[in-house]
């Protein structure tokens, strides 16, 4: 059975499944982040004010300056995000010196958007992981971002990223106000590409966005989509990540990630924690971003 076959949701889990115990040693990991700190090196700033996220979620996180400043002993990461600029880009470097420093107090997981072969070379010294968003549609890039970046942009992107340091990169499923478009040919080009794993988030639809009235992808495409990912990476570490729809949806979600041979999930709900008992699985606990 093939990955792009029109089995059922059922058949595609069992085959997924199948693979995964093929591959993998009967764990699990489950992330709960407390040791990274989310820190963003434009504070809220965000010039693009992209429609799933509008800058929401930067609000959240620490300045450079507090993360430097911050003395808890139990912080032994940093995920390293921030607003994008024009280009596509998080313009990490008009901030170069505070993440360098930053970088001797911890493990740094860098999100960067688009970027020049020059600053993956440079991004190489402090990032012990990149967080790549993979967006290859175009449409999708346009409507979301409003950029006038093509899908092979973030191709090239990524492809420098790869030729310095480990690269996870992140495939929103939904990404286009909730409509799948473009994710499964972005997994048909990372097939070619030389990535440590891949992470899936889904889009859930947050206040005050032009998106916030679009309900997420359905649990049966997002299911088929992760039982396919297992089929066509058989042998790849395969995370669900943190952003994600809560509620019901997550409930349902999270049991159909490991069902679909997902090995780590971030904060999973308690429902999938006994699924994954029943399954045979061993619960291993994360503490840190899961891209790390």
């Amino acid at each position: 059975m093939g990955a792009n076959t029109g089995y059922s949701l059922k058949e595609l889990l069992a085959e997924a499944w199948e693979i995964r115990r093929a591959f993998f040693p009967p764990q699990v990991e489950f992330v709960t982040p407390f040791r990274t700190l989310a820190v963003s090196s434009t504070g809220e700033k965000c010039a693009l004010n992209c429609s799933h996220c509008g800058g929401y979620y930067l609000r959240g996180m620490a300045t450079l300056e507090e993360a430097l400043q911050h003395n808890k002993q139990k912080i032994t990461s940093f995920l390293v995000s921030g607003g994008y600029n024009l280009q596509g880009g998080v313009p990490h470097f008009a901030q170069w010196e505070k993440i360098v420093k930053l970088s001797c107090r911890g493990a740094l997981n860098m999100h960067t958007g688009l970027v020049t072969e020059e600053q993956a070379r440079k991004l190489s010294q402090v990032a012990d992981v990149v967080s790549f968003d993979f967006i290859v549609d175009n449409q999708t890039i346009e409507e979301v971002y409003g950029l006038s970046a093509s899908g092979q942009d973030f191709i090239d992107s990524l492809q420098a990223l790869c030729r310095y340091t480990k690269v996870v990169p992140h495939l929103c499923l939904g990404l286009k106000g909730g409509q799948m478009q473009g994710e499964f040919k972005a997994l048909e080009k990372l097939k070619q590409e030389k990535v440590e794993a891949i992470c899936f988030i889904v889009f859930r639809p947050t206040p005050g966005t032009l998106f916030e009235s679009c309900a997420p992808p359905s649990l049966e495409e997002v299911g088929s989509f992760l039982a396919k990912a297992r089929i066509m990476f058989p042998a790849l570490p395969l995370y669900l990540g943190c952003m994600r729809p809560g509620g019901r949806y997550r409930n349902t979600l999270d049991q159909l990630a490991l069902q679909a041979g997902i090995n780590k999930i971030v904060q999973p709900v308690p429902a999938a924690r006994r699924l994954a008992a029943d399954l045979g699985l061993i619960a291993i606990k994360g503490e840190e971003c899961c891209s790390l």
